[in-house]
């Protein structure tokens, strides 16, 4: 009866990833029968994992998977280790606070019945910590040929921890992020940066996310009955089993699975075309319903119209409650986390930017499956840079973030805000691996800056180019795993269409600066001089009269205006300068130089200056030094110098905040 059981799970597993409507390559495929012990704080588990080999010529011999949880085992684990020296995001571990947790497989076998158990080995491929258990070996009694499948069958275990990096239990809320064991992605030559085929498999790192490949979930999970679940993928069939209720979730086309449990929890529904949206949330946020669904639509609208289609048809938003805090503000496949505070006036849109944030990142991690540990800019930067973008859309360009109290800040201004927050914007280069930020940088380089460089690239090639880009980009990778090149690849694409050659054959000088480099942006308007033109006079010929010349009213003028490069990043820059007879020029500089000058000689005089008016260098880190104004300045020009103004106000609101 087993071995035919087992052939019916490996045929609908088979015929599940073979479907010929499959958006992926489904390469990671799972079955999983899960029991939440809540007494004990456990999960006990039977998994079946269909696994296809990508590769068209490597042999594969072992599979490799995350076993998370043992991050959580204790205080000598890379993830620990790393979080007691700092560099973690959740601070020092608490070790009062029963804070361990650990996963186990207990057994496996493959569908041949071939014992796998024995060779399973603990490996620590980024840091040779022999304490630390977060990547699991195991030798196959028959190797998987190019092209072809592999299914094992395991059984496992799981401590929950309290209040652990984004998933465990506090009370009687759970949520389960990167809490099963979970296939690695192997990458043939080619893919990526692998010169020869190899598993990509890092340990859990304390700074960093996740890499995953594409496949079928097929989850029932069995919980205490008066226990409400959110989850990735829709719901199936949902059943009582005794005092507990079975809950089976689907979803196809995924990178990972993600779920919530708690008795506690209301459900609140709403569409945006053909997908069912559900919010998941405690009682006392009732408040806040009505702004996630406001805030999601748009976000789905947005996205939509300016990337691309979201192709499931479902979407679960969990508001985790102040004792869950410990889960929000994270996204995972058809599900995000947020958080929310009844007392937080609606002027304060925090909770507005966490949704539209992890909303978009069903793109740019999700769809574009790109390697969050290796490359975070490529996720997390793009998400920020489309957050900025449909937060200032819908909320308002200088209202998006903070509109409360007379103080006022666009989504924009506060992302600039936080990356001039750092000490040292210089800190590190965009490209390190996430754990590598040893001394700091990760949010502000990998977030912060990644959306500033992604919203100046916007402002040297437009808003259209940049959708352009964007989209293409979009649908070549979406259920893929690009690279940093592949994104580049496409910029230098498409931007010669539109400009030929006025920014270089390729836009690499771009990236090399402003991703592989760490260098800041400052351009200064350094200073203004008029003076009077000295008529022609004197002797220019031995035997010719002294030459004087004939009185005139129009007087002439030289007046040079000097800008200087303060910073080592070199963009292109615009100057417009402006005349005493309101009339005005706009100059352009490819910005290289540590300084440049121009030089108008008229009857006209120059009275103010202003670098990039149209503010398309975001990176720039001190607008207070973009302009420069004489005195006894003609009526025409006054206007100028109110925006000029204005936009002194609105930095020094941005200060207040940081005050």
């Amino acid at each position: 009866m087993k071995s035919i059981i087992s052939f019916l799970v490996l045929f609908l597993t088979i015929n599940n990833v073979e479907s010929k409507d499959a958006l992926s390559p489904r390469i990671a495929n799972y079955t999983m029968h899960i029991t939440l012990d809540t007494e004990n704080k456990m999960l006990n588990a039977e998994t079946t994992l269909n696994w296809k080999n990508p590769s068209s010529t490597d042999t594969v011999k072992t599979l490799q998977f995350h076993l998370y949880y043992n991050a959580f085992r204790n205080t000598e684990s890379t993830f620990n280790k790393e979080r007691a020296d700092g560099n973690s995001f959740m601070g020092k571990i608490d070790v009062k606070s029963d804070p361990w947790g650990w996963s186990e497989i207990i057994e496996m076998q493959d569908v041949a019945g071939n014992i796998l158990t024995d060779k399973m080995k603990y490996i620590q491929p980024d840091d040779d910590n022999e304490d630390d258990r977060t990547v699991l070996e195991i030798t196959l009694a028959e190797a998987v040929l190019p092209g072809q499948s592999t299914t094992v069958n395991f059984k496992w275990k799981a401590k929950i921890p309290n209040k652990a990096a984004r998933t465990g239990y506090n009370k009687d809320y759970y949520f389960f992020a990167q809490w099963f064991p979970k296939v690695g992605v192997y990458e043939p030559a080619g893919m990526r940066y692998a010169e020869k085929g190899a598993w990509n498999c890092h340990q859990y790192h304390s700074r960093g996310e996740y890499y995953a490949d594409f496949g079928v979930y097929d989850v029932y999970l069995k919980v205490p009955e008066n226990f409400v679940i959110g989850s990735s993928g829709i719901l199936k069939n949902k059943e009582k089993a005794g005092d507990f209720t079975v809950w089976n979730f689907y979803v196809e086309d995924v990178i990972d699975f993600a779920w919530a449990a708690s008795p506690h929890f209301k459900i609140a529904e709403t569409k945006w075309k053909n997908v069912d949206i559900k919010l998941l949330y405690y009682p006392e946020k009732e408040n806040f319903v009505e702004r996630y669904f406001t805030n999601i639509t748009n976000a789905f609208a947005y996205m939509d119209e300016f990337v691309g289609e979201y192709p499931y048809p479902t979407f679960t938003i969990i508001d985790a409650p102040i004792h869950g805090i410990f889960s929000g503000a994270m996204e995972y496949p058809t599900l995000m986390t947020c958080i929310s505070a009844s007392f937080l006036p609606k002027g304060l849109k925090f909770t507005e930017a966490l949704t539209a944030h992890e909303f978009i990142h069903q793109y740019f991690m999700q769809m574009v499956a790109t390697h969050e540990v290796e490359e975070p800019w490529m996720d997390e930067g793009f998400t920020t840079y489309y957050e900025m973008r449909v937060m200032d859309e819908f909320e308002g360009r200088h209202t998006s973030a903070v509109d409360f109290l007379g103080v006022k800040m666009g989504s924009s201004e506060f992302n600039r805000a936080e990356y001039l927050s750092e000490d040292n914007p210089k800190i590190a280069e965009g490209n390190r691996y996430s754990w590598k930020y040893k001394h700091g940088g990760y949010g502000t380089i990998a977030y912060n800056k990644t959306a500033m460089w992604l919203k100046t690239l916007e402002g040297l090639v437009s808003t259209k180019v940049m959708d352009t880009i964007m989209q293409t980009y979009f649908d070549r990778w979406k259920f893929k795993h690009p690279k940093g090149q592949d994104f580049i690849d496409v910029v230098n694409e498409i931007v010669p269409q539109f400009y030929n050659d006025k920014y270089g054959n390729d836009m690499n000088w771009f990236f090399d600066q402003v991703l592989y480099g760490s260098d800041v942006c400052d351009y200064k308007l350094a200073s203004i001089s008029v003076n009077e033109v000295v008529p022609k006079a004197g002797i220019y010929n031995i035997n010719e009269p002294i030459f004087i010349p004939e009185e005139s009213n129009a007087k002439q003028f030289v007046s040079k205006v000097v800008v200087n490069r303060i910073e080592g990043l070199k963009l292109p820059v615009d100057i417009k300068v402006f005349f005493d007879d309101g009339s005005s020029v706009m100059e352009f500089w490819n910005g290289k130089a540590r300084s440049v000058d121009f030089k108008y000689t008229d009857t006209k005089k120059v009275v103010a200056a202003y670098i990039d008016p149209e503010h398309k260098l975001d990176l720039e880190v001190n607008f207070l030094n973009n302009s420069y104004s004489i005195e006894h300045q003609h009526i025409g020009v006054r206007k100028y110098v109110a925006q000029f103004i204005s936009l002194l106000q609105q930095i020094m609101q941005v200060i207040t905040v940081f005050i």
